[in-house]
């Protein structure tokens, strides 16, 4: 599978553990891939839901994916500042259909003001039971929350502000082309 390139637009598809379609972005401009990660951009971008519901975001939001890391990040740029919206997830793979990852329910947002709220604890222990999480696997997503709050804490790669105003820049130089 050869990775998308800069100013393609792709297809994400997240997933639950149990392999249920979840969610799918459509539509979603590459500004970078690498061998571990991809970065690209969502505006305006149609989500369907797996019930069949529609909608479409709002504003553009720089996303952050990696082969390594048991988590996503949303930087979501908005006039009162970027706000982040992190999903603890698998590492994401790509192939032919899409960029697709499963989604492990536990997020972490990040307000504009660097309040930051773990959330969905509920969800996840719920479907912890239901879809039979391994131990492993809970200690490994507990540890990525560790490494996700140290990122966030230390301003790392996506929490930079010159990173998200270096990505959001070139979007809009491919965008007007």
């Amino acid at each position: 599978m050869k990775l998308p390139k800069e100013g393609d637009f792709i297809t994400i598809q997240s997933y639950k553990h149990d392999g249920s379609l979840h969610r799918t972005w459509r539509d979603t401009m590459v500004l970078k891939t690498t061998e571990n990660a991809v970065i690209g951009v969502n505006n305006h971008t149609l989500v369907t839901e797996n019930d069949g519901r529609r909608w479409v975001t709002r504003e553009p939001a720089i996303v952050y994916f990696h082969t390594k890391y048991w988590f996503n990040i949303i930087a979501m740029i908005r006039d009162t500042g970027t706000s982040y919206y992190c999903n603890l997830a698998s590492p994401y793979l790509m192939d032919s259909e899409a960029l697709k990852y499963v989604d492990y329910d536990l997020d972490v947002k990040v307000f504009a003001d660097g309040e930051k709220r773990l959330l969905d604890v509920e969800e996840y222990e719920r479907h912890k039971r239901e879809m039979k999480y391994s131990k492993e696997l809970d200690y490994i997503l507990k540890e990525n929350v560790k490494i996700l709050v140290d990122w966030i804490n230390q301003g790392k790669g996506p929490f930079s502000e010159a990173y998200v105003n270096i990505w959001y820049k070139r979007y809009l130089e491919l965008k007007n082309r």
